[in-house]
């Protein structure tokens, strides 16, 4: 089985349209909620959400070539070609061997919603022909591959808020078993227009507070819903041999990944967090390390009162003892729940943790939560040694992944 590296790295996020910021504000703390501005919300109990602020397609996008794309792909371009450029691979990758593994959780919902006004008010043959194409969810993945010319396999994995995690999974499998030498990987969403906060909403899933510092608050005992957010994240995934082959810049290795299913209900995960246990378990074994390997967890942590819980319950169950000494933290309380993104944008995070020596911290946290009682890192990071790290992503439909990053050094050649 082939080792596999990070190479490249590129993200859109409530708190930095690229990697570099992107960090520097999360090692601050900074919060990236503040009041919706992409629709008026008078009519909508919920008042905040986690944008993308200032993001402009066109630094990468000609605007004929926005203005065919849905606001989900754009986001995957702009982060893909910050990957892409950051591991240097041009002219250095056969690119029938680079494949590419993006995901989203629902697509193109901006473009649903804007072609369903247009339907019911000018009729059938007033629609764009750019529809379809805009709306498919494979076509972040298949929008990259065209863009950076991957010809190898191209797939993307719909597994609501665990997809972003599958996809690195997944790529990390296939060059793994050597299918492939180069994969370009993460998710991208953007869910924040009016039918995605309405749906979200009426099955009281997102906060409907209106402090931003008393909304998305993870592992909090007056947690109320999370917060949606929007965004990217793309890593390049390597095997070492080719990134050695090229000299090339090494951000860290992944090392295990396990995904399972609750097979228990649509919107609940099982009360027991058996499923998100076996996940946990099958990563550190995938990676071939016991559980007290594990320095830090980059937590699901969504602010809602069941995952929570349920996940701090897991984490006891799978890491035992080792629970009380690990640190665990969620960086939703910054970017908000970016949903098919959020995997892949807090595997980039946990990546950075691992490189920089340095948790991130869990926002907004005010009340402590006796059922949520491991070390949260609540509002401030701190410096730590950090070896191997795991980030957990679990979404509707029982879906658990789980993926294992180490600390490249270099040594490790």
């Amino acid at each position: 089985m082939k080792r596999v590296v990070i190479t490249g790295l590129g993200a859109v996020t409530p708190v930095g349209n690229n990697v570099a910021t992107m960090w520097d504000n999360a090692k601050k703390g900074v919060c990236g909620i503040a009041e919706i501005t992409a629709f008026d919300t008078t009519d909508f109990k919920v008042k905040l959400a986690a944008e993308a602020k200032d993001f402009d397609a066109t630094t990468v996008l000609t605007k004929q070539e926005v203005r065919k794309l849905d606001r989900f792909v754009q986001f995957a371009l702009v982060a893909a070609r910050e990957a892409y450029d950051d591991s240097a691979l041009e002219g250095n990758v056969d690119k029938t061997r680079m494949g590419v593994s993006v995901s989203s959780g629902i697509g193109g919902l901006y473009t649903i919603e804007e072609t369903a006004n247009k339907l019911v008010a000018a009729g059938p043959n007033r629609i764009s022909p750019h529809f379809i194409p805009k709306v498919l969810t494979n076509l972040a993945a298949g929008n990259v591959a065209i863009h950076l010319g991957a010809k190898g396999q191209c797939h993307t994995v719909v597994t609501a808020c665990a997809a972003g995690t599958d996809a690195i999974g997944t790529a990390f499998h296939h060059i793994q078993a050597g299918r492939a030498d180069v994969m370009i990987t993460g998710g991208a969403e953007a869910s924040i227009t009016p039918l995605g906060i309405a749906g979200f909403s009426i099955i009281r899933a997102v906060s409907e507070a209106t402090d931003k510092t008393r909304a998305s608050m993870p592992f909090d005992a007056e947690r109320n819903g999370f917060v949606m957010g929007e965004g990217a994240g793309i890593l390049v995934l390597e095997s070492l041999e080719h990134a050695q082959a090229r000299g090339a810049k090494i951000y860290g290795e992944v090392v295990g990944y396990g995904a399972t299913c609750d097979a228990f209900h649509v919107t609940a995960p099982a009360e027991d967090g058996e499923g998100a246990v076996r996940a946990m378990t099958m990563a550190l074994a995938d990676a071939e390390i016991s559980a007290d390997a594990i320095d830090y967890i980059n937590a699901h942590g969504t602010s809602t009162p069941l995952n929570d819980k349920t996940e701090t319950l897991a984490v006891k169950a799978a890491f035992g003892e080792h629970a009380r000494e690990l640190v665990m933290s969620s960086t939703k309380g910054m970017t908000g729940h970016m949903l098919g993104a959020a995997g892949a944008v807090e595997a980039i995070l946990t990546v950075k943790s691992l490189e920089d020596g340095f948790v991130l911290p869990t926002l907004n946290h005010q009340v402590a939560d006796e059922a949520c009682d491991l070390d949260i890192v609540p509002n401030v990071g701190r410096s730590e040694e950090l070896r191997y790290a795991m980030s957990n992503s679990l979404g509707f439909g029982g879906h658990n992944a789980s993926v294992i990053f180490k600390k490249w050094e270099a040594s490790d050649f």
